[in-house]
């Protein structure tokens, strides 16, 4: 699971791809909402807010 800025979105996925061998979902994190989970306050490549998730 990556949660990325829309800049490094293209990043995330590739970065999922190389380690699970497979596309991955992606979701705009202000569409979607879990009731476990909190969303970190940055992207995993950058200190911006982060809008997708990709699982």
């Amino acid at each position: 699971m990556v949660v990325c800025c829309s800049e490094h979105l293209e990043l995330a996925i590739d970065y999922f791809v190389d380690e699970y061998e497979e596309a991955p979902d992606l979701y705009r994190l202000d569409e979607v909402s879990f009731t476990a989970w909190t969303v970190p306050a940055t992207c995993e490549f950058c200190d911006r807010i982060p809008k997708f998730l990709v699982v």
